[in-house]
């Protein structure tokens, strides 16, 4: 430990010297024996004593010394937390269990073994019930039981860290399958008339749910609405934000909104909700009349979609507005309507489908790229189609680690009937 010791007695200047540096041990016959240990302790006679046990305890760790309470926080501060921490009950600035929680809220990373008089088991018993991993009595130490306590200790703190860990790994993956459901829908149809294909893709990286939403649903006039949306970024406020406007665009459909006037109200709830004006989303509404001759389209800063008819695949990108929450308040979205073929086929996704990086530079696979890989698959069911799409654009993106992005995808078309 280096510190200044002027003004310090003799017998504990000779206890800070024998102290400082890093133990020059045997090495640690466990590998995960702590490296570092920080002893907070006012008796120098007691630290010499610790640093004798250590030495013959066959653990190799650097040991720290600390006077008091201040003193630990100022070490904690300049090395990090150790492994291990030991800890005496009676500090200059802390006594009993205060020591033991104040410690534990400085170093919440850090095993603790508590340090107690012969006549104070019971204070031993209660820290170890506040947080501790363990303690010892003073009056009984030998090297063996120190060591012992020192290693089982550093390894009950790593499981209790990796239980934590895990939980809440377990809490992330229920709340994002919550916000997965909120998302990605089951579609609300009137019959068997109509197909939907959808596919969901995290990207390659995202421990955090992205914002990527679509929905269907059949209005009472036999009108099939569907969309596909995207909001910027990652994390649980963009899904959250995500299943709002998804939400939203299900609720207004159902009430009768369209065109423009639906892209205001959505923009609307986005504003209102969302946590920064850096915020926006992308997407595409459509709306399959029921005649089953036209769609309807309204695109706010989304891609354009691919239709497919027979063996044939085209890019189509209708006249849109910009991105929902860009200009609040300003925007225009023009509702297009496109003639639909018989056994017309759309597919809306989002842009993770085609951004990913192909080849030896960091060319993005792109619309055309995407569009040549839909060509190929261009005479396969739907539902191959898809799954086909969508492993082709990770084959092609696998030299960079796959697709970076999620990915939504609805392939969206009317049956064909026999007559």
């Amino acid at each position: 430990m280096a510190e200044a010791l002027e003004g310090v007695p003799a017998p504990r200047r000779n206890a800070d010297a024998v102290l400082s540096g890093t133990l020059e041990a045997s090495r640690s016959a466990w590998p995960g024996d702590p490296v570092a240990l920080l002893l907070v302790e006012d008796d120098p006679g007691d630290a010499l004593l610790v640093e004798e046990l250590l030495a013959d305890s066959g653990i190799s760790a650097a040991l720290s010394w600390a006077r008091s309470l201040a003193d630990a926080r100022r070490v904690l501060a300049e090395q990090g937390v150790p492994g291990c921490i030991l800890l005496d009950l009676h500090l200059p600035d802390a006594h009993g269990l205060d020591a033991v929680t104040q410690l534990l809220a400085a170093a919440p990373g850090a095993a603790v073994v508590v340090l107690t008089g012969l006549a104070e088991e019971a204070s031993g018993l209660a820290a170890v019930a506040a947080g501790a991993q363990d303690y010892l009595v003073k009056g009984q130490l030998e090297p063996q039981l120190f060591g012992r306590a020192v290693r089982y200790a550093a390894q009950r703190k790593q499981v209790e860290q990796a239980a934590a860990a895990l939980q809440v790994e377990r809490v992330r993956a229920q709340e994002n399958s919550r916000l997965e459901r909120g998302l990605l829908p089951v579609p609300l149809l009137r019959g068997d008339g109509f197909e939907v294909v959808s596919r969901y893709r995290p990207g390659r990286a995202q421990a955090l749910l992205g914002g990527d939403f679509y929905d269907v649903v059949e209005t009472a006039d036999g009108t099939v609405h569907a969309v596909v949306g995207d909001v910027s970024g990652h994390g649980p406020a963009e899904a959250a934000l995500g299943v709002c406007l998804r939400v939203a665009w299900r609720s207004f459909v159902l009430a009768g909104s369209s065109g423009s006037t639906l892209m205001e109200l959505l923009e609307q709830i986005l504003v209102a909700e969302r946590d920064g004006e850096q915020l926006f989303a992308t997407l595409t509404s459509l709306s399959f009349t029921p005649d089953r001759r036209r769609v309807r389209v309204v695109r706010a800063g989304h891609p354009g979609m691919l239709q497919r008819v027979g063996g044939d695949v085209e890019w189509v990108e209708p006249p849109g507005g910009p991105a929902l929450g860009l200009l609040p308040g300003l925007a225009h979205w023009p509702q297009e309507e496109l003639p639909l073929p018989p056994g017309a086929g759309l597919a809306l996704f989002t842009d993770g489908l085609f951004e990913g990086h192909t080849g030896r530079g960091r060319e993005r696979l792109g619309e055309r790229g995407l569009l040549a890989l839909a060509r190929k698959a261009a005479g396969l069911a739907s539902d191959l189609f898809v799954d086909t799409l969508i492993s082709d654009a990770e084959a092609a993106a696998a030299g960079h680690g796959g697709l970076a992005d999620d990915v939504a995808l609805v392939h969206l078309g009317w049956k064909q009937t026999d007559s």
